[in-house]
C-alpha cells in the first residue's frame, strides 16, 4: 500500500462536509480489522483507509492547517500503512478496572513481543513491537502498542490463496489463541498483500 501525501487529504472545511459518511464507511471497515485474543487483547489492524481517518480526526481536532503540521501527522501516521507482504496493528491492553489495569499491566511486561501470527503450513510469526518508541518499563508495559507482523512471500501467497489464519499471545501471564481467526478478518487482511 502507498503511503498518504497531502494530496489524499481533505481540506478541514471538505472533511466537514464528508466527515459522518466518511466516519461510517471508516467504522464499516474496521468491524472486519479488529481481532480479540482472548478477553484483555485486541488486535485492531491498520491500513490507508483507517490511516487518513486517523490523520483526518487529528488534523480537525488540533485545528491543523499549515503544510509543516499536516506532514507531521503524515510521518507519524504512514509507519502504520502495511507495505504489501505485513500486516500492521494498533495492539490495546484493555482492563476496564482501573486498579486491575495497573496490575496486570506490571505482570505482562513484554507481552508485545509474545504475539504472534500464522498462515496454515507456515510457522508462527511474531511481532516487531514498538519501532517508533520503547513503551514498557522496569515496573509495566503500556497498554497500546503498535505492532508488526512480516510475512515470507510464501506465507503472502498461501494467504492469498485461501489458507487459514491464526493469531495468538504466548505470554508466561496471558495465553490466547484464535484457530481460524474469523473469516471477515482474514478477507480483510489478505486484501492488504501484493
Amino acid at each position: 500500500m502507498q503511503e498518504l501525501t497531502r494530496e489524499d487529504l481533505y481540506s478541514l472545511e471538505r472533511y466537514a462536509e464528508l466527515r459522518s459518511d466518511f466516519r461510517n464507511r471508516v467504522m464499516a471497515h474496521k468491524r472486519d480489522r479488529r481481532l480479540a485474543l482472548g478477553e484483555h487483547v485486541v488486535l485492531y489492524f491498520e491500513d490507508r483507509l483507517t490511516m487518513q481517518y486517523q490523520i483526518q480526526e487529528m488534523l480537525r481536532a488540533e485545528r491543523i492547517f499549515e503544510a509543516a503540521g499536516i506532514q507531521e501527522e503524515l510521518d507519524a501516521y504512514n509507519p502504520l500503512i502495511p507495505r504489501g507482504r505485513d500486516w500492521r496493528a494498533t495492539m490495546m491492553i484493555e482492563y476496564a478496572d482501573v486498579e486491575e489495569r495497573r496490575r496486570e499491566l506490571s505482570r505482562l511486561i513484554g507481552i508485545e513481543d509474545r504475539v504472534w501470527m500464522r498462515v496454515a503450513g507456515f510457522e508462527p510469526v511474531y511481532a516487531i513491537a514498538d519501532e517508533d518508541l520503547e513503551r514498557d518499563t522496569a515496573e509495566k508495559t503500556s497498554a497500546v502498542h503498535f505492532v508488526r507482523f512480516d510475512l515470507s512471500a510464501g506465507m503472502a501467497a498461501a494467504a492469498k490463496a485461501g489458507a487459514a489464519l491464526a493469531a495468538g499471545v504466548d505470554h508466561e501471564r496471558y495465553t490466547e489463541t484464535v484457530d481460524p481467526i474469523p473469516e471477515a478478518v482474514r478477507r480483510s487482511l489478505v486484501n492488504d498483500l501484493d
